[in-house]
């Protein structure tokens, strides 16, 4: 067993493919579940459950899995301790909901590539629900989310409480009469916190019909917005800094539903890569924050 077979363990793990584990180890599928059967001849057990369609982590394997990534990521420490940090290297793999992406990444980019330009930033959107689950799945190192969060295998840090509202086109100044006509309402798919507090104050007004239009992108949610399309639910920072010149109008929510606190997860079971820990570190330090705003 070396570090390489893990690796090809954990590829083949997240992609429930031999295939494109080849693909992403840039090898050959033979060679891949060569690989593979050596481990389980050497664990003397059953990593996966093999399928016309793919292959499926067995019960052993899912243990296995959390100790390999154990051993990488110490194998992993060991190199970065005799590294300086202006010679940090590797991937971090990061999820965002949308609006993070939109308010923080690029400043976080900007600051922390500046100081580390060898660390390579991935990042990738989702919902929370979408986030967490490919964290504790182990395909991304750490996730921007929505709180609060309760699962015992993840740490989170708060990085930003924001103020939320409605949003609507610029024709349509109040939101009395919403319950007369069909509401429409513009979101991202379930899952999305946004959406779950829309969908919550349409139904503390006595609304339980409504019609939903569903993007992946927030500049579509914007576009549809402005064009009248129906209503959403987004931060007013986001709208104020990146949409003020748009044809929009602001609604600000009351009560428990007006603020949502994003927060940056992490698994707690396995040792953080210096990659990761100096990441953490432009969120512990409000200064750094306000510079990457």
């Amino acid at each position: 067993m070396n570090t390489n077979d893990l690796k090809i363990f954990e590829s083949v793990a997240v992609n429930a493919s031999f295939t494109k584990a080849a693909e992403e180890m840039f090898t050959v599928q033979s060679n891949i579940t060569a690989r593979i059967k050596n481990l389980e001849s050497e664990l003397k057990i059953e990593l996966f459950t093999r399928t016309s369609r793919k292959v499926i982590l067995t019960e052993e394997g899912k243990i296995f899995l959390t100790y390999s990534r154990k051993i990488n990521s110490l194998a992993n420490e060991v190199k970065e301790l005799f590294s300086a940090p202006d010679r940090l290297s590797g991937i971090l793999n990061i999820g965002c909901i949308e609006t993070t992406m939109a308010l923080k990444v690029p400043g976080v980019i900007n600051h922390f590539t500046n100081q580390y330009p060898g660390v390579t930033l991935n990042f990738s959107t989702g919902t929370s629900i979408k986030l967490i689950s490919d964290v504790l799945n182990f395909k991304l190192d750490a996730a921007f989310v929505v709180a609060p969060i309760f699962n015992p295998e993840l740490s989170s840090l708060v990085i930003k409480e924001e103020k939320l509202s409605i949003i609507s086109s610029v024709n349509q100044r109040d939101l009395g009469h919403l319950g007369i006509q069909p509401v429409k309402i513009v979101v991202f798919d379930q899952g999305c916190s946004y959406r779950q507090r829309l969908e919550t104050w349409l139904s503390n007004q006595g609304i339980f019909n409504y019609q939903c239009t569903i993007l992946n992108t927030l500049e579509g949610i914007i576009n549809f917005v402005e064009a009248g399309v129906g209503i959403t639910v987004l931060p007013e920072e986001l709208i104020r800094k990146h949409y003020d010149h748009r044809q929009l109008n602001s609604h600000p929510l009351e009560g428990d539903l007006s603020t949502l606190t994003t927060v940056l997860i992490n698994r707690i079971d396995i040792a953080l890569p210096k990659t990761l820990q100096m990441f953490k570190r432009y969120f512990e330090n409000d200064a750094v924050i306000a510079n990457a705003s």
